[in-house]
């Protein structure tokens, strides 16, 4: 039979990094924006502040992603390696380690024995990276992968705020920022959810909800100190 189920589990690598890097551009260059224009900037300043911010913050969330993936890639690789390790010096045991996995599953001990066995006779490292470790192909994000999305959307989501600074009117450059940043945020939140299949409101509401927080707490900064960079 033709599997006609569609799940959405293979885009979590991707879709993790993309929104975490959208959601941080927007955030942090609207909220740096938003600070510096408090503090009564000029236009030039606070542009040449947001600028400053992509290009910092596109780096780190590349930095970041790679350095992260990798680090768990490492471990991943580690793990695999002693398992295998295991495998090949002690191969009983761990047929009946993989079968108690099964049994505390609710399979019966004799049948336990019987799947544990055609697995492992099949694919004995695959099966054990699964269900004793947790690994699977679909969950494991690739660093160069997730360095790249996390930059490229967290440009175009510090592109917003930037693009929003060039066209509003001076006096109101704070309170523009904000708003359009919001709307930005929103609209993010629920594309988030609606490609990884959650709910749309939902995604839409936290993700603004972090964005005010946020950008309240700068501008508080700017207006506190009131100096012009």
């Amino acid at each position: 039979m033709r599997h006609l189920e569609q799940h959405r589990t293979h885009r979590i690598g991707w879709l993790r990094a993309a929104v975490l890097g959208a959601n941080d551009g927007i955030i942090s260059t609207a909220s740096l924006v938003v600070g510096v224009a408090a503090a009564h900037a000029s236009r030039d300043s606070v542009l040449v502040a947001g600028v400053a911010g992509l290009v910092a913050g596109a780096m780190s969330m590349a930095t970041g992603e790679y350095v992260s993936v990798s680090s768990q890639a490492d471990t991943e690789a580690a793990d695999l390696s002693r398992e295998q390790e295991e495998l090949k010096n002690n191969s009983a045991f761990e047929h009946q380690e993989l079968a108690a996995i099964y049994v505390e599953r609710g399979v019966e001990p004799a049948l336990a024995e019987k799947v544990a066995a055609q697995l492992m006779a099949r694919d004995a490292l695959g099966t054990h990276a699964r269900e004793e470790l947790g690994i699977s192909e679909t969950m494991t994000a690739n660093p160069i992968q997730a360095a790249l999305a996390s930059a490229a959307t967290f440009t175009v989501g510090a592109a917003l705020p930037l693009l929003v600074i060039l066209v509003a009117p001076a006096a109101y450059l704070s309170w523009t920022v904000s708003v359009t940043s919001l709307l930005f945020l929103g609209a993010l939140g629920g594309l988030a959810g609606y490609v990884g299949g959650s709910s749309v409101l939902k995604s839409a509401v936290r993700v603004t909800f972090w964005g005010v927080l946020a950008m309240a707490l700068t501008a508080l900064v700017g207006t506190f100190f009131n100096v012009t960079p």
